[in-house]
């Protein structure tokens, strides 16, 4: 096992359902630790690069006027294998 880190955006209906805190408690129940966390909102230029894979798909568009519609949290986290784990807890997105 290796120590990895992996970042989560907790989307903006996790906010707007009180969710936040049931998922963070999630991701401490299997281990992992916060290293970092902050609100914001997503811009253009960072969705497109995060998003990139999705840049030619018919839903690039409503995943940034969706990410943009509300604050999200950015949630960076370490841990073993980390980055399975987070896979596991949020299932594909």
């Amino acid at each position: 096992m290796k120590e990895e880190k992996s970042l989560i955006i907790f989307k903006p209906d996790a906010l707007q359902r009180n969710l936040l805190g049931e998922i963070i408690h999630r991701f401490e129940k299997k281990g992992l630790k916060i290293i970092g966390l902050k609100m914001m909102q997503l811009e253009d230029i960072l969705l497109e690069e995060h998003y990139e894979h999705h840049k030619d798909k018919p839903f690039f568009d409503s995943i940034k006027r969706y990410m943009k519609s509300a604050p999200v949290v950015v949630m960076a986290i370490s841990g073993f294998n980390a980055v399975n784990a987070v896979r596991l807890i949020v299932g594909p997105t």
